[in-house]
């Protein structure tokens, strides 16, 4: 048995897959529908396009004896029928998880996703900074006024 999800931030849509791979199962659930589906089912592989998210999840599931496969979102968009859209996408995954050269995403622990989060603020925070110097420079250009590339060394 195979389960497919396809997350989001409040309904989730789910594909049960027999061991023929073919869909035997559609939900669309809630959040707290969403748990209460995985409590009371018994450990399979759950397949889900690798994001953010996921890796919380899978963690998650992992807790409840399930078997966790992250799929990149590039490799299972090629097996994606027809119109994008939560139900497409949730076969696109089962489709994928046959694929077996398909390389998974290892699932992060909350200590590596949060250095993660740390390195995109601080990206961010260069990023803005590098513009407001830019801008004050050409401020000041305007005024005669010329300062070198560069920001001022902290």
């Amino acid at each position: 048995m195979t389960i497919a999800v396809d997350l989001a931030k409040t309904v989730f849509e789910i594909a049960v897959a027999d061991s023929e791979w073919r869909i035997v199962e559609r939900h669309r659930l809630s959040r707290s529908q969403f748990q209460a589906f995985f409590f009371n089912r018994e450990p399979a592989t759950v397949v889900m396009e690798a994001c953010g998210t996921a890796h919380f999840w899978g963690r998650w599931l992992t807790g409840l004896g399930f078997s966790v496969r992250l799929i990149p979102a590039q490799a299972a968009r090629p097996y994606r029928r027809r119109n994008k859209n939560d139900a497409a996408d949730a076969a696109a995954l089962i489709e994928a998880a046959r694929n077996t050269e398909i390389i998974d995403v290892p699932v992060k622990s909350s200590e590596q996703q949060a250095i993660q989060g740390l390195h995109r603020i601080r990206s961010q925070w260069m990023a803005t900074r590098t513009a407001r110097i830019n801008n004050l420079r050409g401020l000041l250009r305007e005024q005669g006024i010329n300062i070198p590339v560069g920001g001022v060394a902290p």
